[in-house]
Order: C-alpha cells, then structure tokens, then sequence
C-alpha cells in the first residue's frame, strides 16, 4: 500500500480499481461511444494502455489529457449519464478543459460525482498498476493498494 497527495479539483470520496494509462488521454477519442456501450470502454486506437478497457466506474490514472476542447462537456456527459470514470487522477497538472468538465460535473450532477485530483507526480504513475485498488480522500489523498 502507498499514499499519494494531490491538488483537489473536485473532491469525493470513493474507492474504485485501477486503469492506467501512461500516454495522453483523448476525451473525445477514447469515449465517443460511451451513449452507446452498456459499460464506457476506451476506443481510442492509438493509446494501446486502455484501448478496449472498462473505464466506466474505474479510477483513471493517467498523466493529462490531450485533444478536443469537446473534452470537458464529454467528462460532465459521462458523469449525468452515469457513463464516467470512478474518478480521475492525473500525475501532472490537469488542463483546463478537463477541470472544466470535472468542475461542472461536480457543481451540476447531484447524484453523481467524479472527484478529480491532479498534480499526484511522476511517482504516482509508475508505480500504479491496472487492477490496483484505490481510494480517494476528499482532501486529495489517494491510497494505492495491491
């Protein structure tokens, strides 16, 4: 087991399994089928870390998102359709699209949340692995255990 702390973006409490990818997220790309997929499941071919992979109820690790300023409204999308990630961790600091989405998300869904915590570092993302199981704190501790 191993404790990180980050910067919260928005806060909750939750404990969820692992899915990490070590390449740059693309929003748009990696959930544009999540309206139609039972379960949100990554599609984006070029990042082979998640491709295919369950990201609905999962906590993403990742180190930043990258691509389509749809980004944001995609994040808050999922969170209202019950489609999101458990929560997002992001190693670096997290970009103001995806904090948008996750502040919207945080501030407009009432009975969904998706805490978002950033700037967790280099350590974090190499040290968590798929299937990890994590907890996160309201106050940006996020607890890795295998």
């Amino acid at each position: 087991m191993k404790e990180f702390k980050g910067r919260v973006i928005a806060a909750g409490e939750v404990t969820a399994e692992a899915v990490v990818t070590r390449q740059g997220f693309n929003t748009l790309a990696s959930m544009q089928m999540m309206f139609i997929q039972s379960k949100t499941k990554c599609v984006d071919q070029s990042n082979p870390d998640i491709y295919k992979k369950i990201l609905m109820g999962k906590a993403l690790c990742l180190p930043q998102t990258i691509g389509s300023t749809t980004g944001g409204m995609f994040l808050y999308s999922a969170v209202q359709s019950g489609k999101a990630p458990a929560c997002l961790l992001f190693s670096k600091e997290i970009d103001s699209l995806a904090a948008a989405g996750a502040v919207l998300a945080d501030v407009w869904s009432e009975n969904a949340k998706m805490p978002t915590i950033d700037k967790l570092g280099d350590e974090f993302l190499e040290y968590v692995q798929d299937g990890d199981t994590i907890t996160v704190k309201p106050d940006g501790t996020v607890i890795v255990d295998r």
